[in-house]
């Protein structure tokens, strides 16, 4: 069996911020009750991970200022889930009603602040190997890093125009030879009545129609190769396609401790 028939159709991506006082707290509660009460648990999702910034990943971000995805500094804790093609509506209808149960019942976590919380559709996926890991295993197979790029194109310019160049010549000269394994390429969506009517605050808006987000999986930790990312951003901007609103290194988080949270 060559094409496998478990294909990711969409995705959860949510920044968070523990507050002040409450990092530990709130680490404990997501990892332990959340990410499965509120996410895996529910029909059609099929794979999570958490990832992590501390502030030396945050003070390698590359951010135009315009603070539409999240300001420099603003979160922390990133999630992302992968549904099941086709089944998408399922999950996110479940999801819409699984945290309003949890919040009634007092499953909550008030002391947070969601930086960026969205709903987005594959695109498409680029590999570094001829044989490569994958998208529909990317959560699990334990890669160390992720690099996170948001972009907007320019006036005038098509999606697909954006995303041959980027396809074609940005992300193979950014992935040949490097640790970056995996360019996954995603649209967001646009608020509707689901994710509007959340029990809390989402964060910073999902962005125009002209937004495209990705998400680069590492072998390696990526500050160790974010010279390659900045290049990308670089080579992103000079083609006059788009512009790259905003990008930042994550680590995998380190399941079942609290690794990372006295350095955010």
């Amino acid at each position: 069996m060559n094409d496998y028939p478990i294909h990711v159709g969409s995705m959860l991506f949510t920044l968070v911020d523990p507050n002040p006082g409450h990092e530990k707290e709130y680490n404990r509660w997501y990892e332990r009750d959340h990410f499965y009460a509120g996410c895996m648990i529910g029909p059609w999702m099929f794979a999570g991970s958490r990832w992590v910034a501390p502030r030396a990943l945050k003070n390698m971000r590359i951010t135009d200022g315009s603070g539409e995805v999240s300001q420099a500094g603003d979160g922390s804790f990133l999630a992302v889930y992968w549904v099941l093609d086709g089944h998408d509506e399922e999950h996110w209808q479940w999801a819409s009603d699984q945290v309003h149960w949890l919040y009634t019942n007092e499953r909550g976590f008030a002391e947070r602040t969601h930086r960026h919380t969205i709903l987005a559709d594959v695109a498409w996926a680029a590999y570094r190997d001829d044989d490569p890991v994958p998208l529909e295993l990317a959560l699990d197979h334990g890669y160390a890093g992720i690099g996170v790029v948001a972009m907007d194109r320019a006036d005038g310019v098509s999606e697909d125009e954006l995303h041959a160049f980027l396809r074609d010549k940005a992300m193979p000269e950014m992935m040949a030879g490097s640790p970056v394994a995996i360019g996954s390429t995603w649209k967001p969506r646009q608020r509707d009545e689901i994710t509007s009517n959340s029990p809390m605050n989402l964060g910073s808006d999902t962005g125009s129609e002209a937004r495209t987000l990705q998400i680069f999986f590492s072998d390696e930790k990526p500050d160790g190769c974010w010279d390659s990312f900045q290049s990308y951003v670089d080579a992103v901007n000079g083609s006059g396609l788009a512009n790259v609103c905003w990008a930042g290194p994550f680590y995998k988080t380190v399941v079942g401790t609290d690794t990372y949270i006295d350095q955010l």
